[in-house]
């Protein structure tokens, strides 16, 4: 379970955050906080995993706190009105993961409290190779992406992953295909795009008769 500080100035609003929270799965909230120095401190107590901060609190910048929050074990996804390019570019120098304007809908916020999710499981490793890392990264912004392409499907794409993520061993498209019921080039498609986005990766295996196959493992 991931445990959740929610950091807003109105109150009202913080409990409106705090139930888009609560309605993810895997998603706790802990507590919520109005100002600065009161986030500063439930941090201290509640040792969250995650923060949701606003950037104007009434004591201190949210920025502010970001960066006091560096050398702590915290992560920290900002939740506020001002999107100006200084804002943004201020919350990422100071760590926070991810940035989220207000006002937001809850399947905003639910797609990037989902990523951050598969982000902490992919880093929960020891020492991590490079195809690691990138794929760890890769799925921080996962709920960033745009809604697919016209001709892809979500639902497919999901799929494809889970039958990845499930096995124990690499799968080729045409083993893909068979256990979804789809035909292999659409399982080349969706398995080729999940190596573009650092979330599979791809060996060549040579068979009886010396002609390569692509094999897929999820990363």
């Amino acid at each position: 379970m991931i445990r959740v500080l929610v950091v807003d100035d109105d109150f009202r609003v913080a409990d409106v955050h705090a139930a888009f929270v609560s309605a993810v799965d895997g998603m706790q909230v802990v507590g919520a906080a109005h100002t600065a120095q009161e986030a500063l401190d439930k941090v201290e107590s509640l040792r969250p995993d995650l923060v949701l901060l606003d950037n104007y609190l009434p004591d201190r910048s949210g920025l502010e706190v970001c960066a006091s929050l560096a050398s702590v074990a915290v992560d920290v996804i900002m939740v506020t009105a001002d999107g100006s390019v200084e804002t943004v570019r201020a919350a990422l120098s100071a760590g926070a993961l991810n940035f989220l304007v207000k006002p937001f809908t809850a399947d905003q916020l639910g797609a990037r409290l989902r990523a951050y999710g598969r982000y902490r499981s992919r880093l929960a490793q020891g020492i991590l190779a490079q195809e690691q890392i990138d794929a760890a990264f890769a799925a921080l912004h996962d709920g960033d992406r745009p809604a697919p392409p016209k001709g892809q499907s979500a639902v497919t794409a999901q799929l494809v992953r889970e039958v990845l993520e499930g096995s124990d061993r690499s799968r080729s498209a045409a083993e893909v295909a068979e256990q979804l019921g789809i035909s292999r080039a659409t399982a080349q498609r969706y398995l080729s795009a999940l190596v573009d986005e650092h979330r599979a990766v791809m060996r060549l295996r040579y068979g009886s008769t010396g002609r390569p196959e692509h094999e897929y493992t999820a990363v």
